[in-house]
């Protein structure tokens, strides 16, 4: 089953984040709570954790892009 990874809401105020780095790539297994992807916001930047475990199975957005809160970034491939 494919699941949406989208960008959070890291802080109340918060709008938009950039991606600084992707700690993985396409192909990779992830293992729920292992960090997936550096952002940037205005205020902070912090690690996303991966919500599931499953293969890395496409990047949407790139590192360096900016993106708003709720918008699709990647998808994770979970076993069923």
């Amino acid at each position: 089953m494919d699941v949406e990874v989208i960008m959070p809401r890291l802080g109340q105020e918060m709008t938009k984040g950039t991606i600084v780095e992707w700690y993985k790539k396409e192909g990779d297994q992830l293992e729920e709570g292992e960090p997936l992807f550096m952002v940037d916001t205005e205020k902070a930047t912090m690690d996303v954790e991966s919500e599931v475990s499953g293969v890395l199975k496409k990047i949407l957005i790139g590192e360096n892009e900016e993106v708003p809160v709720g918008e699709v970034v990647a998808i994770i491939q979970t076993e069923g």
